[in-house]
């Protein structure tokens, strides 16, 4: 069975950057945020429309969830595509307008 969702390349780099840099201090935690990533992504793939959208932020038409167990990651997703495409998973103290106009849909 495939993914209901699909990380785009930009998102996977986000993901991948996430892991190793809590891993240097703690494996299990980089572990337990990734899980818990994951889980939100397959939730939202269900719900697509549970996140919110911030037009101060971006005029692209995604949407934005904060990932429950840690609500310092951000996962920027479109509500619209199938399979849902996330299209960044940020922390929240990262300039994410500054971030965002790079990752445009195709």
């Amino acid at each position: 069975m495939s993914e209901a969702f699909q990380l785009t390349h930009f998102a996977l780099d986000d993901l991948e950057m996430i892991v190793a840099h809590i891993a240097q201090d703690n494996l299990d935690a980089a572990i337990r945020v990734e899980s818990a990533i994951i889980m939100a992504c397959r939730r939202l793939s269900r719900n697509p429309l549970i996140g919110s959208k911030h037009a101060d932020v971006t005029p692209l038409p995604v949407r934005f969830w904060p990932v429950s167990q840690f609500p310092n990651y951000i996962i920027v997703y479109l509500p619209e595509s199938r399979p849902l495409q996330v299209v960044a998973i940020l922390h929240g103290m990262r300039d994410i307008p500054a971030i965002l106009p790079g990752r445009q849909p195709s």
